[in-house]
């Protein structure tokens, strides 16, 4: 039972630990509700296949941490955290054993992309230079801009279906490939309205500060996040699953690091029937099939750029990627996926014993599917890496449904915190001014269904703590 005046978070995954950060540091005593027995929801790191080998549980790549204002203030290296950077952020492998590379470096990018560099430069260069305004425009609600003619020229590109805006800048496989990847991570059919802003701001995000990884894993920056509360007098409770409002007692102010699902359970009886009914339309986006594999030996890419990057993504073609995203969307299981690949160990030795390596992958499925997907995921490694299957000692897969199982919070193995879709996205969970209020005054919504949405950058918890800070 909390006491009065007390701030409860409930959920500790990122935007949750930065939400109660964020309250403590203003002063206020802090109490955060964590279901699971450790803390740090999609930002955990276990050992998943053989003692030894650590593995990201869900989030593994950070493209907006080192973007985000709200980890920019918190100063993460200071409690430990050390960003691993790999030479290539991104390789994008093609059947003929070239690749396509997303490096820091944009003139060095826009070079490898021969014909399309130019196209390249145009596209992102006008925004890298003021990169800083943009990430502040979009990494919160809509609101009046401060730099409008900046966010009008990125809005124009950025609410393009994908593909078109790929086809219609690029000229070569390689390039157009290159941004489909990024603009896959959306998780939605790339020939719908505003995918091509999940494309623009990851290689933007790539050029501006890198795509890292966390050194020991994800977990450090949870580690990092639950230092900083408990120098603030923060206090976290592990094992602790909230069923109802009444389990809060008089606390002052709640923030939910959780679906609008669990909001609706948790707090029904408090909200207004009309928002609920809002909430209840709050809509889901596919599932996920993850792979983790204990490596006897780095992956034998064909590509020798795969080996220097962190990052791999795996589709081939621009019409390879809009196809298998597109039979997702028809709730259909790809028969080769776009597989997301992450080899952190090759960069931190942290990560597994010396000479042993760590590979992490998903791809996207139909919500809630409990299809196996392991054949397929590895025959598009093979593809690109062929021998793969001989280096694996274990592997540890999980469905979507596992994945909820596991994380209510990730409905239907949803790791995104919603579907993506244009209207959804810019006015997620409802259409409110301020959409981490609700109509109790008490109640706040901080999770990844809040903007701007999915990632580990803390960005949906510190805006809402800014809002109940504002209520105070």
């Amino acid at each position: 039972m909390s006491e009065a005046g007390e701030m409860v978070v409930v959920g500790s995954g990122p935007n949750g630990l930065t939400a109660a950060v964020r309250l403590a540091r203003a002063g206020f005593a802090v109490r955060v509700l964590e279901a699971k027995q450790t803390p740090g929801g999609g930002a955990r790191t276990e050992q998943l296949t053989i003692p030894g080998f650590h593995h990201d549980v869900c989030s593994a790549i950070h493209p907006t941490a080192l973007i985000s204002p709200a980890f920019r203030e918190l100063d993460l290296a200071g409690r430990g955290v050390r960003w691993i950077f790999s030479p290539i952020e991104l390789a994008h492998p093609f059947d003929d054993g070239s690749a396509a590379i997303l490096l820091r470096s944009i003139d060095e990018t826009a070079a490898r992309l021969g014909e399309d560099g130019r196209a390249w430069l145009g596209l992102f260069l006008p925004f890298l230079d003021r990169s800083d305004s943009l990430f502040h425009e979009i990494l919160r609600p809509i609101r009046l801009p401060r730099s409008p003619g900046l966010l009008a020229r990125f809005a124009v590109s950025a609410m393009q279906p994908a593909e078109g805006l790929a086809r219609s800048r690029f000229r070569t496989p390689r390039a157009r490939a290159l941004f489909a990847g990024c603009a896959a991570h959306s998780a939605v059919p790339l020939d719908r309205l505003g995918t091509a802003s999940f494309g623009l701001v990851l290689a933007l995000a790539a050029h501006a500060a890198g795509w890292p990884s966390a050194e020991r894993g994800s977990a450090s920056i949870t580690a990092a996040l639950v230092s900083i509360l408990r120098d603030h007098a923060g206090a976290i409770e592990t094992g602790r699953e909230v069923t109802s409002l009444a389990e809060l007692g008089d606390a002052r102010a709640v923030v939910f690091d959780l679906t609008p699902r669990q909001l609706v359970a948790i707090a029904g009886p408090a909200l207004p029937s009309r928002y609920r009914s809002a909430l209840a339309r709050y809509r889901y986006g596919p599932g996920t099939f993850k792979i983790d594999w204990a490596l006897d030996a780095p992956v034998p890419w064909t590509a020798p750029e795969c080996r220097s990057a962190s990052t791999v993504h795996l589709g081939g073609t621009l019409e390879e990627i809009v196809r298998a995203e597109r039979e997702v969307g028809e709730n259909r299981h790809p028969e080769r996926p776009f597989v997301l690949f992450a080899q952190q160990s090759v960069f931190d030795p942290t990560r597994a014993p010396e000479g042993r390596h760590t590979g992490w992958a998903y791809c996207h499925v139909p919500h809630r599917s409990s299809e196996d997907m392991t054949g397929r995921i590895e025959a598009q490694i093979e593809r690109f890496a062929p021998g793969f299957r001989d280096r694996i000692l274990a592997r540890r897969t999980r469905t979507s449904a596992a994945t909820e199982a596991d994380n209510p919070n990730m409905i239907g193995g949803d790791i995104g915190g919603g579907a993506n879709d244009l209207l959804q996205f810019l006015f997620r969970p409802a259409a409110r001014w301020n959409p981490y209020t609700t109509p109790d005054p008490r109640l706040f919504l901080g999770s990844s269904s809040t903007p701007p949405g999915g990632g580990v950058h803390g960005m949906c918890g510190h805006q809402a703590a800014g809002a109940v800070l504002a209520s105070a």
